[in-house]
């Protein structure tokens, strides 16, 4: 067990959902916060909620996809703090079409951010992260374990994202560094809303009855405290471990169950 207090904490995609959620919950703990996000507006009002309840926290509007803005997000946060303890690669955005439908352009986005923005933040944090022993955390999804249809890019980004941290934890085995591939599973969160459509505009509601999910704040509760614990992985939500179970010991049946559970969503695209 190893506790955050003191740790200098960078935190992508923190203006709402999961990643405000955990900027709460580890600025509780006692780190010290660089929270990132394009929407200023938003990044502002959280950063202000933090310093009201007494957590020590910056903003640095920050769009993942550019390389330039991941390189002055690590460098402002090492002329602020003097290190870099924790990388929470939480940016994401998601898709919902059928590939033949789909503009290309879709998945290009959607890859930029969710998987080349974890591999710029990665890259420029990292040796800052390794002189501390610290963590690199990429927030993943079950899409990463289980294509899902209507998914295909945000699946493609995922799974690329979970194979690119593991070999990173194997790279790096005997340096100390604590890799994270956390799967929240369904969350009450911002993304279907802002989820691309086939020609690329944003989906504008959730397709999914986001009361019945886990909340974000719980989702955060479970993450810091697997920081904490150093913990490889980390699957939440029953229907997530289902999931990845039931596809290891049987995914023809897996693939079925999937599509059919997609295919009742409102206005489903197959």
């Amino acid at each position: 067990m190893q506790s955050i207090k003191n740790k200098v904490v960078i935190i992508t995609g923190a203006s709402s959902g999961i990643g405000k959620a955990t900027a709460f919950e580890a600025g509780k703990k006692g780190a010290r916060l660089v929270l990132a996000a394009r929407n200023k507006q938003q990044l502002d009002e959280v950063v202000a909620q933090l310093k009201d309840a007494g957590v020590l926290a910056i903003g640095i509007q920050t769009d993942v996809s550019l390389e330039e803005d991941c390189v002055q997000l690590v460098e402002t946060t090492l002329k602020t703090y003097g290190q870099i303890d924790i990388l929470i690669n939480n940016a994401g955005i998601s898709m919902r079409a059928l590939f033949q439908h789909v503009d290309l352009k879709v998945i290009q986005t959607v890859m930029n951010v969710n998987f080349w923005g974890l591999v710029y933040m990665t890259k420029y944090a990292l040796p800052h992260v390794l002189k501390n022993k610290g963590s690199i955390v990429g927030i993943s999804s079950i899409a990463g374990y289980k294509g899902l249809p209507g998914r295909t890019g945000y699946s493609a980004s995922k799974a690329a994202m979970n194979g690119f941290l593991e070999s990173l934890r194997i790279e790096n085995l005997n340096k100390g560094l604590h890799v994270l591939t956390a799967c929240p599973g369904f969350t009450s969160s911002n993304i279907r809303n802002t989820a691309l459509a086939a020609d690329g505009s944003m989906q504008g509601e959730s397709p999914r009855d986001e009361s019945s999910m886990m909340t974000a704040e719980k989702v955060a509760e479970y993450l810091v405290r697997a920081i904490e614990k150093r913990r490889r992985s980390l699957v939440l939500t029953t229907s997530g471990k289902f999931t990845i179970w039931i596809n290891r010991l049987f995914p023809g049946t897996m693939d079925k169950l999937v599509f059919r559970h997609m295919s009742k969503e409102p206005n489903s695209p197959f």
